[in-house]
């Protein structure tokens, strides 16, 4: 497990985090269709937190895209970088997101958030941040649609309907289990929405999160109660607050 510290010169205000994503969401690359699904590498990342004890830990899980076997795993454990605020919570997450995801032992592939890329108030959630700084391909899928409407996707796997910002296509809600609620996909950097959807249901043979996220989340939940000292199964705080506006 890797141990991080606050990055020297990391923004510590609504207004400097602010100016930081208006520089690097210019560099957002939209005009790439991304790797092909199923094939190379593909990589999960999460994070859990004790809000109390001012810890954040991240796991970054990386999976053969074609059998979604696991072909290494890394985790990092720091202080909470920026304070909760509703639309930067890239901020909280990023440096010890960055450190797991730097011990891997092997390149990384695409990336898959828990969370949004342009499907943000911004244009610019967690999977866009993470994306330019790494300069790899990344994508977001939440679960929820944090501000955004759409219209319900029919309710066969596979079925998705626009999420809409006004008049802007910002991500979609996918359907990735018949019947059950849908995931809300966005594109980060250097992928397409078609190619996002279609990883996404390649990630989901049999249930509604994919496999990168299922994986890379029990993996940070570990790391943070290793780095309390807790045994398996104890009961620590984990994620940032919930809420709508709660998505990163």
């Amino acid at each position: 497990m890797t141990t991080v510290d606050i990055p020297a010169g990391w923004p510590a205000t609504e207004e400097q985090a602010r100016a930081v994503q208006d520089e690097l969401r210019a560099r957002v690359v939209l005009d790439q269709p991304g790797p092909p699904p199923g094939s190379g590498r593909v990589t999960g990342v999460d994070v859990a937190y004790d809000d109390e004890r001012d810890l954040v830990a991240a796991a970054a899980v990386v999976l053969d895209a074609a059998s979604l076997d696991v072909v290494a795993e890394a985790t990092a454990v720091g202080r909470i970088s920026f304070p909760y605020v509703p639309g930067l919570l890239a901020f909280r997450e990023i440096p010890t997101v960055l450190a797991a995801l730097a011990a891997l032992p092997v390149p990384p592939g695409l990336i898959v958030c828990d969370g949004y890329g342009l499907a943000h108030p911004r244009r610019f959630g967690l999977a866009s941040h993470l994306g330019v700084l790494t300069g790899l391909p990344t994508i977001g899928v939440a679960k929820n649609p944090f501000t955004f409407t759409y219209d319900m996707p029919g309710t066969p796997r596979g079925a998705s309907a626009p999420l809409m910002a006004g008049t802007e296509e910002v991500g979609r809600a996918l359907r990735t289990r018949a019947g059950v609620k849908p995931v809300y996909v966005s594109v980060g950097h250097r992928v397409s929405l078609d190619t996002a959807c279609a990883h996404t249901l390649a990630l989901t043979p049999a249930y509604r999160l994919p496999e990168t996220t299922r994986r890379a989340d029990a993996l940070c939940r570990e790391a943070l109660q290793e780095a309390l000292g807790e045994a398996p199964g104890e009961s620590v705080t984990r994620h940032a607050p919930t809420s709508q506006y709660s998505e990163s």
